[in-house]
Parts: structure tokens; sequence; C-alpha cells
């Protein structure tokens, strides 16, 4: 195959913890074509949808020599075998035009993980309504009075933007907090900006769990990513500890609720964050982890996911 990689610029990668270039090397072993491009190298002319793409060489290093590019290439996205979009969040209107073009080029032919639509309808906080019985007590509103009485009634809640990652702009909050209404309008905007408020789990200092599900099938290991003394966030970003754990009884059970409707909807990779027994999140835009599970379980993850994109380019297109 010649699988084209939508992600930020190769620059910026860690590779000890990178999961799209565990991707790669997965690809590269099984001598698949890796080709790159930024989702601002996407563009259309005479009707096509097209990427000034670079063909990349892993050298096997460690450093900052790991790769090499090619010669720079204007391609059709029909002409690779997939493209795998790994640009990381905001989800701002350049992510939502990149998402748009990636949906005319599969009407072209082009076979994109996970789908643009997909990746528009699955807002990465608001896509846990889609599954009531999953997840805590949750309320969406821009309107400040509406937060506080949410507080007040479970007393103890988390307030998150809905266009974050890696923990950022998220607050505990409690109704005695004496800055209760400054982190309102901190993140609220002064009532202009939609915020996700759910009940707090206590069961966070356990670890916040990244089930990752690859084409309906829950991995059988997780990321619990343990939060810090003093910190609410456990996110990886925010400091926490990954600790790679098997699944529990619960963590399958909500990857096998939501497996079925995952896959309708053309996403072969998702990342569900899971406290204690609820569903907090559904990630589709670039789910990590994959380093972290393989390094401490032995499961070669990036194995799965290629087996699943070589599986998915095999099967009739989705209408």
């Amino acid at each position: 195959m010649h699988i084209l990689f939508i992600a930020d610029p190769l620059e910026h990668f860690k590779l000890y913890k990178d999961t799209t270039y565990a991707m790669m090397e997965e690809a590269a072993k099984r001598s698949h074509g890796i080709w790159f491009c930024e989702a601002g190298d996407l563009y259309v002319e005479g009707g096509r949808i097209l990427a000034e793409a670079v063909p990349v060489h892993l050298t096997g290093s460690k450093d900052k020599d790991w790769f090499r590019k090619g010669t720079l290439q204007a391609q059709a996205l029909q002409n690779f075998s997939a493209i795998v979009m790994r640009k990381d969040p905001p989800f701002d209107l350049e992510y939502l035009y990149a998402t748009q073009l990636l949906t005319q080029a599969e009407a072209q032919g082009a076979r994109v993980f996970n789908r643009g639509q997909a990746l528009r309808d699955f807002n990465e906080k608001l896509a846990i309504l889609n599954f009531e019985e999953q997840i805590a007590p949750t309320m969406v509103t821009s309107r400040p009075d509406r937060l506080k009485r949410f507080i007040r009634q479970h007393q103890d809640a988390i307030l998150k933007p809905l266009d974050g990652m890696g923990g950022s702009g998220i607050f505990r909050v409690t109704p005695d907090d004496p800055n209760l209404n400054v982190i309102i309008e901190t993140v609220s905007h002064y009532g202009t900006r939609t915020v996700m408020a759910q009940r707090y789990i206590p069961e966070i200092r356990h670890g916040d769990k990244r089930v990752l599900v690859i084409d309906g099938e829950p991995v059988d290991y997780c990321l619990a990513r343990i939060p810090q003394a003093g910190e609410t966030r456990g996110n990886l970003a925010a400091g926490g500890r990954g600790e790679a754990r098997p699944l529990s009884e619960r963590d399958r059970e909500i990857a096998l609720a939501l497996a079925p409707e995952l896959k309708r909807r053309g996403i072969l990779l998702a990342g569900l964050d899971v406290i204690g027994n609820y569903l907090t999140e559904v990630n589709v835009t670039s789910p990590t982890c994959f380093r972290e599970i393989m390094d401490q379980s032995g499961i070669n993850v990036a194995a799965l996911f290629i087996d699943a994109l070589e599986r998915a380019v095999e099967r009739p297109a989705a209408e």
C-alpha cells in the first residue's frame, strides 16, 4: 500500500511516545510506502482534491534524523491506498475545512481513516451523548446560571471546553468555591462559549483510562493515566503517569457497546476515555497511547491498527 499520513510537522514528533510514528514504523516493516503532508497541504484544482505530499523513509534512528523526505509531489488523494488523518486538535475552522476536503476526496474514491464525516460528527466531548447509559450526569450549555445549578445539584463537578485536548481548560468546582464565578466566566467566555459539565468521578484517582477500539474490537490493555498528587487531570500532557492495565469487565462492556456505532460511522480507530464505570470522552481525531501500551504490555497495538487498515482498504467503500 501507499499510505498518506496527514499530521503535524514530522520535526515535532516525540518518538518515544508518538502514536503516528508507531503506525509509520509498523507500516514500513511491511514495505508499505509512507507519505506525509500537513492539513494545510490539501487543495482543490480542476475539481480534484490533491495534496502536496512527500514520500518518507524511516532511517531507524531515534534522534532528530529519524526520517528522510523525498521529492515534494502533487498527488490526487484517490491515488493513495489509504489516508490516515492524524492532525491534532484544536478542531478549529481550518480543521473543519480539511475534513470537508477529505469528504470530497472520498466521493472521488479516496479511502480516509477516520472518515471526514465522522470527524465532524463526533466532537470528542459531545459524542458521549450518543451513549447516555454509559455516562455520568452531564450538562452542555453556555449559560452560567445553568452551570451553577448543575454544580449545586451534584456538589462536585468538572467543567471543560468542547474543543480542548490534553486536559487544557478543565476545572474542578464545588458550590462553595470562592472562585466559582470567575471560573465559570473563564471557561464559558462570559456565557458565549458552550461548556460541558460532568459530575466529578472520584475514581479518577485510580486513573483516567484510555481504551482503544480498532475496527470495532477493543485492545486488551488500556492505559490508566494517573493524576499527580493534588491534580484532578490524568492526561499525560498534564503530568499524569501512564500505567498499562488489562481491561476490566466494565471497560470492555463500554467498548463493545460503542463498537457497532463506531464501525457504522467509519471510525477505524477510537480512544475511549473511561473513569471508574463511566465513559467521559470519545477521541477520534488523533487517539494516542499506542506506544505506552506497547512498551508496558507487549501487545503490538500498531500492528493491530495496520492489520485493520489493510482489511479496511479491501472492503467496499462506505456509502
